[in-house]
């Protein structure tokens, strides 16, 4: 093995990862263990990037490699397949192989450049396959890319139920877009028909993120992988190893995307036509193979409190019931995080009347839609502060803070930071979507290590961040945000609430995107109680009450505490101008 490897933190930090490369049976090579450490970009403003970083990143790396080791001994425990039938099938193990052939890509991070960074990375099956870092969730927003510290604009969104997104798909009697993956849907499954597939092709040769130059570099990696004659006995003898590489792939595949090197080259692994179709074919495999583990029962399991009631097996305590009332009630929840139930009576039908039983055994709590919620902007997120080139000669957002998150609108432009829109019948109504984000599934919205038993403080709990942009830090916050967005507006940008008011209590910073803003939230009239009552309720649709969620005790990380779900992580707000005056004295 011959990659380069490029270290992110310290030398410390190198010596655990090889450590662990060891006991999961990847190989450091000379090349990797001579290479010098790969300058650390920091264009932020201090207070932007958490001070337990490098810390927690290891810490994260040594969970990732523990949960690979796991997936390694577990495909060694699926007896050998027997291909039968035609067309042929893997008969009585393909699921099972094809699934832990999807969890060993997962959590496996020498896919990227530098060695160290898997798509579990950001994704953690403890926190609902989300952000596994409470203090990134708390500051800086979007997680560091294998090239140290590049970042994204979002966050981690949560993976568990996305194999259950239909490709996009315009709905013209409703007017609106319905399916994809990714906060604006980008991942259409316009090819593979399966948008969490898709979504898995994209962080790989994301700059920002797992930072190949290629995706021929996974499929090298593949080839390079302990598990590829797994891979080849699913997808076919010879799929891999019967490429050709160049003589510089293992020096190419190591440079991050994005550098200067590269210019606008976005194939600089030279393979002929014939191993160029393979290594994209391969790429194809790699999406199914990811989509197949995402809707196992490893991660979309449907074993929540709420599914044990649907079956008569669980009865719903007093504040759940009453929370439930309200999401399909009151509170309108249902009419976006759909339960198979109709929203009566609501705001919007106050006289409506649900007199039916449960239509749907496995609702997903989603009408796959986007909508535009009317966050404010979050002066946190570090891609605002991106904006000088990095030691490669890449500049994540040349925009800085005036780069405006349009969300849908900007996919359907094919606009900076997005991705190509495949189908031009689109593009007329990306100004009728600017600012629309998907909208998540409200399963697993919870999820949390067991040690760290919520998301409310004052716990202990586990920090996450909730919506596209982190704004929002508790579920009583997003509730409220629901609640109360239309009740306490004011013309303001975050950190500039006026005296007497309270940020995320009593004071809403004005929306990022005013246009095509959702307009049956923001005044619900829900009183304080009855918040919480839907918080209550959103916590019985965390899985693994009937069965143990796979992998949720991997959490090593310490809880946090104290203070109160209404103002949680309150502390942490700057304002925007500082912010900026801080950027010019950076």
């Amino acid at each position: 093995m011959t990659r380069r490897r490029l270290t992110v933190i310290s030398v410390v930090v190198l010596c655990i990862v090889a450590l662990c490369m060891s006991v999961t049976g990847g190989k450091v090579s000379a090349q990797n263990a001579g290479s010098p450490p790969e300058p650390i970009y920091n264009p932020y403003p201090p207070g932007i990037l958490p001070s337990d970083l490098p810390s927690e990143l290891a810490r994260v790396l040594r969970e990732v490699n523990g949960i690979e080791a796991e997936a390694i001994r577990q495909w060694h425990a699926i007896p050998p397949p027997i291909v039968t039938g035609n067309p042929p099938i893997l008969q009585n193990t393909g699921v099972p192989l094809v699934e832990i052939l999807g969890k060993l890509m997962n959590y496996d991070r020498t896919i990227s450049p530098n060695e160290n960074k898997a798509c579990a990375s950001c994704h953690m099956p403890y926190a609902g396959f989300s952000g596994p870092i409470p203090s990134v969730n708390l500051l800086m927003i979007a997680y560091p890319a294998s090239a140290p510290y590049r970042a994204g604009k979002r966050t981690a969104q949560r993976y568990t139920y996305s194999s259950y997104f239909p490709p996009l798909q315009y709905n013209a009697t409703q007017g609106a877009f319905f399916g994809g993956n990714f906060w604006d849907s980008r991942a259409t499954g316009y090819l593979t028909r399966a948008p969490d597939g898709e979504q898995a092709q994209f962080p790989p040769v994301d700059p920002n993120e797992m930072a190949n130059p290629d995706t021929a570099c996974i499929t090298y990696k593949l080839s390079l992988a302990p598990y590829r004659s797994l891979f080849e006995e699913i997808w076919g003898a010879g799929s891999l190893s019967s490429i050709t590489w160049p003589a510089n792939v293992a020096s190419i595949c190591a440079t991050p995307g994005g550098a200067a090197v590269f210019g606008t080259n976005t194939q600089p692994v030279v393979l002929s036509t014939a191993d160029r179709t393979l290594s994209d074919n391969d790429y194809l495999h790699w999406a199914a193979s990811i989509s197949a583990f995402e809707h196992s029962l490893s991660v979309s399991p449907f074993t929540s409190k709420f599914d044990a009631f649907l079956k008569g097996t669980y009865t719903l305590t007093a504040e759940e019931s009453a929370g439930y009332d309200l999401f399909k009630g009151k509170g309108n929840c249902n009419s976006c995080h759909l339960d198979g139930r109709s929203t009566a009576p609501a705001p919007t039908a106050p006289t409506a009347v649900d007199t039916g039983v449960a239509a749907d055994v496995t609702p997903v709590f989603t009408c796959f839609g986007s909508a535009n919620l009317g966050l404010p902007k979050n002066p946190r997120d570090s891609f605002y502060y991106e904006t000088t080139p990095d030691s490669l000669g890449f500049t994540p957002n040349p925009a800085g803070f005036t780069y405006t998150d349009l969300g849908l609108g900007t996919f359907l432009r094919s606009g900076y930071g997005s991705a190509a829109n495949p189908n031009s019948a689109w593009t007329p109504f990306a100004s009728t979507s600017d600012g629309q984000m998907q909208t998540a599934t409200a399963r697993d919205v919870a999820m949390v290590p067991p040690q760290c038993p919520t998301t409310e403080a004052p716990g202990p709990y586990f920090q996450k961040e909730f919506f596209h942009n982190g704004y929002i830090k508790s579920l009583k916050q997003l509730v409220h945000f629901y609640n109360t967005r239309d009740v306490y507006p004011f013309p303001v940008q975050s950190g500039e609430c006026p005296a007497g008011t309270v940020e995320k209590v009593t004071c809403w910073p004005v929306p990022e995107v005013t246009a095509n803003l959702d307009m049956t939230v923001g005044k619900l009239g829900l009183t304080d109680a009855e918040e919480n009552q839907i918080v209550a309720f959103l916590q019985t649709l965390t899985d693994g009450y009937t069965t143990a969620f796979p992998d949720i005790g991997t959490y090593t990380g310490t809880c946090m505490s104290g203070g109160n779900a209404s103002t949680q992580g309150n502390s942490t707000i700057i304002s925007a101008i500082k912010l900026q005056g801080l950027m010019k004295q950076h």
